[in-house]
Order: structure tokens, then C-alpha cells, then sequence
């Protein structure tokens, strides 16, 4: 008679710590883990498939940022099962620290662990393995997973079960195909703990580009690697099936997704022929408008907000950058497109870069104030990421980073700049967020929705969302989700736990200050939202940002009257010329 064994596997997502040292954690969360959502369907399809024999298997996905994590109950069910597994997934730099401790008491129990993710893939990429946390983690016998999980989940836990797990899973000079593999998918009873009851998927991997503070090309590859649209109907179907109808597709460029156009048209096919309710966000590039009939049929695919790098306004600055691919000449008609198809644009903005000064940072937000119909614009410090090629030419020339992986959030100062002191580049950061999201500014960017039939309740909620992050929470608008969660216990290794008598009442005197603030906030935003609700003018609003495009907006926009804008219109026209002279050459 054969007994069943039974295997007890955690997949976890990691949050990082606060400036406190405390997890940031929340009630529901803001944005939702791929990386655990692709594991995860994975996972269950080696389940499916009785790859692992006669092995029960027992599966529990955690996302840290909504759900405590107890080390010791973690600790009790892998040391009852007959083989275990804790494996930390989609690990960033910033998270890596944390996913130590939670590593620490589990590898002091025997408990085996992996760890995986952006930070273990970068490093390998980049370094070759050159990292003091990296050296830490296998030092205390994790297991460290590099590359993608398709084609391997079943060597690795067929490996944990027999005790025999490798110190490096090294994949990353073979990524795979990701077309007819299983999809990420997660229960909804985890979905519903996300703010929007969002979840999220990949309709690709791997960009075209070269930036130089991006990890991704690094990690995942320049060579798009793509779901079928049949993969990514059946993603939709389960979910709609479980309640779920709204999604983050992750592509950093979903515009440079080569099956853009089959994937929408079968989305189109289910919202227009079917009559199925859902939605989007998605990432693309800054001239995603130029691909004819993209932005349209995003928009009746179900695209309802999209995220832009449009990064900064100084051409001198994308060069340094290596985002050559941004012509600032085309933000405002791009901008523009997205807002006849009455979608909600979101754009980055990196702070941060060799020319920046505070003057002239402050300068560059109120032209794209002025100029530019963006609606949200979140700030990120220019950040060495670890797996980029800023981190590695810092790295090779043994220019000093803050060794703390925890700040490598883009929200945190972690290397010196030429020009700005550390309190001065900290400052200008605060300051642009308030520059930005003014009161004045805020009306500004509802009239602008109203007049484009854009939600002005969906514009007040995101400029209260992104202003009181930073200001109200301490975070960055991307990690911020509702009511704030602390667990006294669950404190960043090395630091002391607060007797309860202290940390309780600190604590709820703190959440209900907060909730106080987010609520006057939210306040002086809905008077300009109501404001603009009640003018009977509002769908006729119209500014320079929101006018057409026309010849000659060179000479009219501040945007292209600084000297380095100038220099690179004169180098554009030398290479327009350039080219129309090349084409008369051949026609001849």
C-alpha cells in the first residue's frame, strides 16, 4: 500500500521597509505581483499534470504587501510536511533585504529556500554574480534562481523534493518562449485584496530599446518574446469567470509587443461581439502614436489608462539616458491622441540627471504644466538600479552607491550627483511633487478631462492618490495602497522591537492623523473638481497644451527654447534633410 506524501509549498512576494524599518503593508494593495501570478499558474500546471508523482502538493501564494507573514507558522507547516519548499518570488533590489529576513529564521529551522526575481537576474546579467547581498544569500544555503521559471518549475521542485535543490538555477542565457505556456493566474480571493480588484499579466516580454537606468533589457532580453491571443483570451476568461475584469498587462512597452494588433482585435472582439466587460492599463513608448490605429484600438479594447516613460524634457537628458526613442517634438500630439480616445495618461519623470538643477527642474515642470496634457506625473529619482547599465559603469569604476538595497526604490538618494548636495537633490524631489499637483494645476488637469469626457472623479482620486503618497504615507505613489498596516513584529533585522504599550498607540494615533490628512486632501481637490462639474462651459475648456499641433510650434512652445532643445531640433532637421536628400538620390 503506498502512502501519499504530501509537499508543502509557499510562493511569496516580498514587500521592503519603510525609512522605519517596518514592512510596508496595507489593508488592500496598489499594484498587483505578475511574477507571483505567472509562478503560481505554473505551479498549478505541474500540478495538473501529476508531474511530481504520487506527491500531494499543497500551495500557498502570498503577496506581503496585503497579508502578514508569520516566520514561525511558515516554519511549523514546512517542518509537518514530508519535503517543503518557501520560495520568495519576483524579488526587486529594494525588496532583497527583506526577503533575507524572512529567509533568515526559515534556513535556521532547515526550511529550504529560493530566492528569485529582478535583483538575482540583474545581478548575474551585469555583475556576474558581484554583490555583497547576493554573497549573503548564498552564504546561508539559499537556493538563488536566475532567469525565467517556464520549462523549469518542474526540475525545481522535483529538486526540493528530494532535498537536492542547487545553490544557482542559472537560465538567463536561455530565455524561454512564453506562447502556449501556462498562464499567470491568481485566485480572486487574493485579487480582491488589491485597490480596483486588479490583477495582472504579461502579453509579453523583453524590449527593443537601450536605456540605461532600465533593467529589463537586461533581464528579460531586447527580443520580444510574446503570448499568443489565445493565451491571452483564456487569461481573461478565467478571470472574468472568477468575478475578476480589470488588469495591469505588465510589457514594459505593450506598444512594441509584435502581435499588438491580434491580441486587441480578439479583446475588441470580446467587448464589442460578446458584450464582456473589462478593462486595462498598459505600458507603452512615446511614439506608440505613430503605429496607425493603436491608440484607437486600445481604447475599444478596453484601455482605460496608460502609463508613458516620458522621463524628462531635456534632450541633452534622454541622450544621457540612452532614450534616444523620445522626440519631445511628438510629447504634446502623443498626449493628445491618448486624450481623444478619452484615456488617462500617467508619465514618469526622472530626477536626477548630470545638467539637472534644482532651477532648472522646477523650470521643466512648469513647462510640461503649461505645454504638455498629461494628467499624472510621478517623479522618480535617477536611480542605479542593480541589473542596469548606469549601476554596472558605477560599479566598474568603484563609484560610491548606498550599500542599502532597501533605498533602491527610485524613491530614495543612493548616489552622489555632480551639482546637487544630498539635502539639495532630497528637497527639489519634495518640491516637485508639490509643484506639480498644486491646486491650481489640479483644476487645471480636470478641466482638461472634462473637456476630453474623461472622468473628473477618476482625476481627483488619482491626484489625491499620487500627491498625499509622498507627502501623507512617505512612500512612492506606485507602493501606496489603503490604510497602512504595521506589524510590530515583523521589524527589519537588526533594529529593536517596540514593547506593545509604545507601538500600539503610536500607531493608531499615526493611522488616524494620516486618515485625517488624506481626507483634508481629498477635500480641497473635490472643491476644484466640483468647481469645474458645475461650469457649463467645461466640455468647451481649451490651453495651449490642449491645442492641436501645428507647424511652427517650435518657435511658439518654451518647451524647445532652452539651448539643448534647440541644438537637437537643429540636429533633427540636418537628419530630415539628410534623408529626404538620400530619397531624391534614389528616385533619380
Amino acid at each position: 500500500m503506498t502512502t501519499t506524501k504530501r509537499f508543502r509549498l509557499y510562493l511569496i512576494k516580498p514587500s521592503h521597509y519603510d525609512d522605519d524599518g517596518y514592512v510596508i503593508q496595507w489593508k488592500l494593495s496598489p499594484i498587483p505581483s505578475n511574477s507571483l501570478a505567472s509562478v503560481h499558474g505554473l505551479v498549478r500546471d505541474v500540478i495538473a499534470r501529476d508531474a511530481l508523482g504520487d506527491w500531494q502538493v499543497d500551495v500557498e501564494t502570498m503577496d506581503e504587501t496585503n497579508t502578514e507573514l508569520s516566520t514561525s507558522k511558515l516554519i511549523a507547516d514546512c517542518q509537518a510536511a514530508d519535503a517543503a519548499l518557501v520560495m520568495l518570488i519576483g524579488v526587486q533590489s529594494n525588496q532583497f533585504p527583506r526577503a533575507l529576513d524572512i529567509a533568515r529564521p526559515l534556513r535556521g529551522a532547515g526550511v529550504q529556500v529560493a530566492i528569485g526575481g529582478f535583483h538575482v537576474s540583474g545581478v548575474i546579467s551585469m555583475l556576474g554574480g558581484e554583490d555583497a547581498d547576493f554573497k549573503t544569500a548564498q552564504a546561508m544555503g539559499i537556493s538563488l534562481f536566475a532567469g525565467e521559471m517556464e520549462g523549469r518549475a518542474e526540475e525545481v521542485l522535483a529538486d526540493a523534493i528530494k532535498g537536492t535543490m542547487k545553490p544557482l538555477y542559472n537560465f538567463m542565457n536561455d530565455l524561454p518562449g512564453i506562447e502556449e505556456t501556462p498562464v499567470p493566474f491568481m485566485p480572486a480571493e487574493h485579487v480582491s485584496r488589491t485597490a480596483y480588484n486588479l490583477t495582472s499579466f504579461d502579453a509579453g516580454r523583453g524590449c527593443p530599446y537601450q536605456c540605461s537606468f532600465c533593467t529589463i533589457i537586461n533581464v528579460q532580453g531586447r527580443k520580444s518574446r510574446r503570448r499568443s491571443p489565445d493565451d491571452i483570451e483564456k487569461i481573461i476568461r478565467l478571470n472574468l469567470g472568477q468575478g475578476v475584469h480589470r488588469f495591469f498587462i505588465t510589457d514594459d512597452n505593450f506598444a512594441r509587443n509584435k502581435d499588438w494588433e491580434p491580441i486587441l482585435d480578439r479583446l475588441i472582439a470580446m467587448r464589442e461581439g460578446e458584450g464582456l466587460n473589462f478593462n486595462f492599463i498598459i505600458q507603452v513608448d512615446t511614439l506608440c502614436h505613430r503605429i496607425p490605429n493603436f491608440i484607437e484600438k486600445c481604447s475599444r479594447a478596453g484601455v482605460t489608462r496608460v502609463f508613458i516613460g516620458l522621463e524628462n524634457v531635456n534632450p541633452a537628458n534622454l541622450k544621457d539616458a540612452k532614450k534616444r526613442q523620445n522626440k519631445i517634438t511628438e510629447y504634446r500630439a502623443m498626449l493628445q491622441a491618448w486624450k481623444k480616445w478619452r484615456v488617462i495618461t500617467y508619465a514618469g519623470y526622472i530626477l536626477g540627471f548630470p545638467t539637472d538643477t534644482p532651477e532648472r527642474i522646477m523650470h521643466d515642470i512648469d513647462v510640461v504644466k503649461r505645454e504638455l496634457p498629461v494628467d499624472i506625473l510621478e517623479f522618480f529619482f535617477l536611480t542605479p538600479l542593480p541589473g542596469s547599465e548606469d549601476h554596472q559603469k558605477l560599479h566598474r569604476a568603484g563609484v560610491a552607491m548606498d550599500p542599502d538595497l532597501n533605498k533602491y526604490d527610485l524613491n530614495h538618494y543612493t548616489t552622489a550627483h555632480p551639482t546637487m548636495s544630498k539635502a539639495e537633490f532630497e528637497k527639489v524631489y519634495a518640491d516637485a511633487w508639490s509643484r506639480y499637483y498644486s491646486l491650481d494645476h489640479v483644476e487645471t488637469i480636470m478641466r482638461r478631462a472634462a473637456a476630453s469626457h474623461i472622468s473628473t472623479s477618476q482625476i481627483l482620486l488619482l491626484c489625491t492618490w499620487f500627491m498625499g503618497a509622498l507627502k501623507i504615507e512617505g512612500v512612492h505613489p506606485l507602493e501606496v495602497g489603503w490604510i497602512r498596516r504595521k506589524s510590530r513584529l515583523n521589524r527589519r533585522h537588526g533594529m529593536p522591537i517596540e514593547p506593545a504599550i509604545l507601538f500600539y498607540p503610536k500607531y493608531y494615533l499615526e493611522l488616524g492623523w494620516k486618515l485625517l490628512r488624506w481626507g483634508g486632501l481629498y477635500l480641497r481637490f473635490g472643491l476644484k473638481q466640483l468647481k469645474v462639474e458645475r461650469d457649463p462651459a467645461m466640455r468647451s475648456y481649451s490651453d495651449l497644451a490642449t491645442t492641436p499641433v501645428s507647424e511652427g510650434d517650435e518657435g511658439a512652445l518654451e518647451l524647445f527654447q532652452t539651448t539643448d532643445a534647440q541644438a537637437w531640433l537643429d540636429q533633427q532637421k540636418r537628419i530630415s534633410q539628410a534623408q529626404q536628400g538620400i530619397k531624391q538620390s534614389a528616385a533619380e
